[in-house]
């Protein structure tokens, strides 16, 4: 497999790295910085020891106390519109990353994933009560669109010398228990920012002005999470052979076709995506509730929670899958800056633009998702999931770090992945047996 350029280091990076389960966290660590041609020390902020500081989180949040380290991992195999890429993920659930790694290995023999976007337009929301009229109210407001939109660029200069800004305005009247409602969206392209402050700020000053033109009493003025206007979409073909065969592509689409239709199984489906998002989300300082309250919405855009992805079968029997995520991440801001960490996972990404991280960040829910549906169609979800659990069990059961991986093979070798088993194998190991 050739090379690939990595469009935001503008090194030749191939995320197919063999034997790197058998390193050790030190090496892997070395591995994937030389692979992604950064200096030695540039992702050091993954070790917790040189990473975020006491110091420096007593200035994130209130009222620190410590802090508490996630495991992360890295995720291979991944080809993102052309470019190799190598995915950070924070998460403390096993097998999640293994399963990234495992389903981008089988659409790398058709491209890997392809993405497109509608742009990084936020919506700021302003709740106009007690208007007297609020059908003329409405038209009062669009007729001043003009000074509204300009009125909101005075508050972020910059973002309009970037090429963002306001750019629209959508007046619509909600009736609510509490009568009518006039609920003023404002749309901002806020570039590479997540968004969140500028178009809050943004609506604080448009609140006077909207005041003075309906005579109605501006309430609410925030960001809505349901970011519909930044939706980012992927596709990836899956190869059959890979997958297992024409019957497990099959099975596949029957579980899809199981999760569009019923909302308790889109649930699960869905939050088998989100284990893919969130841990990247994370990885990268990026707001999880927010993705995760706009992605959940999104999947109840059509009145009923359904599936975020859909699969379908090719010419050649092959399995595409497809996905829309509504995806507010920034590469400015927030802990995306401030976490040392954050800054490192950035850096091997390589993401040069917000569109980019999201392009990353969909792709890798789209092979999560995957992943747990040939899982649960192939062979049932706990077979692989608890195997790669029993080393957690085994470490919870009190064995050492000499002591994990023994334990946790005798525990996969009799099928009996508890803590009650894994504890009974210790104390026969340490007895000598």
């Amino acid at each position: 497999m050739l090379d690939r350029l990595c469009r935001g280091g503008h090194v030749s990076v191939n995320s197919r790295i063999s034997g790197l389960r058998d390193a050790s966290p030190q090496e892997r660590l070395q591995i994937v910085t030389q692979q992604r041609g950064l200096p030695a020390d540039r992702l050091a902020a993954f070790d917790v020891r040189q990473g975020l500081d006491l110091e420096r989180a007593n200035h994130m949040v209130e009222n620190v106390v410590g802090m508490v380290a996630v495991p992360l991992g890295v995720a291979t195999n991944f080809i993102v519109d052309g470019d190799d890429c190598l995915v950070p993920m924070a998460t403390e659930e096993p097998s999640v990353v293994a399963a990234a790694s495992n389903a981008a290995r089988m659409a790398r023999p058709h491209g890997g994933f392809i993405t497109s976007h509608t742009g990084s337009v936020m919506i700021a929301q302003i709740q106009l009560v007690d208007v007297a009229d609020p059908r003329a109210a409405r038209l009062r407001i669009y007729e001043a669109e003009g000074e509204l939109l300009e009125l909101a660029n005075e508050e972020d200069p910059v973002l309009q010398e970037l090429g963002g800004g306001a750019v629209g305005l959508e007046v619509r009247i909600l009736p609510t228990a509490l009568g009518e409602h006039v609920i003023v969206h404002l749309h901002a392209d806020v570039r590479d920012a997540m968004g969140a402050n500028a178009v809050n700020s943004m609506a604080e000053a448009l609140a006077p002005r909207l005041q003075a033109l309906t005579g109605a009493r501006p309430l609410l003025r925030i960001l809505s999470n349901k970011a519909d206007l930044r939706v980012t979409r992927v596709r990836a073909t899956f190869d059959s052979d890979l997958l297992g065969g024409p019957a497990v592509v099959d099975d596949i689409l029957l579980a899809s076709a199981f999760a569009t239709a019923d909302p308790f199984r889109a649930a699960t489906h869905n939050k088998g995506i989100m284990n893919g998002v969130t841990a990247v989300v994370l990885a990268t300082g990026n707001d999880t509730r927010a993705v995760e309250a706009g992605c959940h919405s999104f999947a109840a855009r059509e009145g009923a929670y359904r599936a975020l992805s859909s699969y379908e079968k090719d010419d050649a029997g092959n399995l595409v899958g497809t996905m829309e995520l509504p995806l507010a991440v920034g590469l400015v801001g927030g802990a995306t800056k401030a976490h040392p960490a954050a800054q490192a996972s950035i850096a091997l990404i390589g993401a040069d633009s917000a569109q980019r991280l999201a392009a990353v960040i969909a792709s890798v829910g789209l092979a999560q998702n995957l992943a747990a549906c040939r899982a649960l169609a192939a062979e049932g979800i706990q077979r692989g999931h608890m195997a790669l659990h029993a080393r957690t069990v085994a470490a919870s059961a009190g064995a050492e770090a000499a002591e994990i991986s023994e334990i946790a093979r005798r525990i996969v070798a009799a099928g009996r992945i508890r803590i009650d088993d894994a504890r009974r194998e210790l104390d026969l190991l340490r007895a000598g047996k």
